[in-house]
């Protein structure tokens, strides 16, 4: 099995609320296990909830922002890969 970290005990890590988590969690930022009614959060998923966790608290980027941001970033990822097959 996976490395992974329950949400109860991210949240207390990081100090957050877990209606932020959740709400990272409903708009498909973060996927989530879930065992025995505990959310898990796996340990690769923790850079991306890092960063939206800064981009939020620190820089006061909204859920919607975030939803941007992430799907931009990820766009820029998809192209730089086709560039670099094209490369090829």
């Amino acid at each position: 099995m996976s490395e992974r970290i329950s949400r109860e005990e991210l949240v207390k890590i990081y100090n957050v609320e877990i209606t932020f988590f959740d709400s990272l969690e409903e708009a498909g930022l973060l996927h989530i296990e879930t065992e025995n009614n505990i959310k898990y959060l796996m340990f690769d998923e923790l850079s991306n909830f890092e960063k939206f966790t800064t981009w939020h608290y620190d820089l006061e980027v909204n859920l919607a922002g975030l939803e941007v941001i992430h799907h931009l970033l990820h766009q820029i990822e998809k192209l730089q890969q086709e560039k670099r097959q094209l490369d090829l």
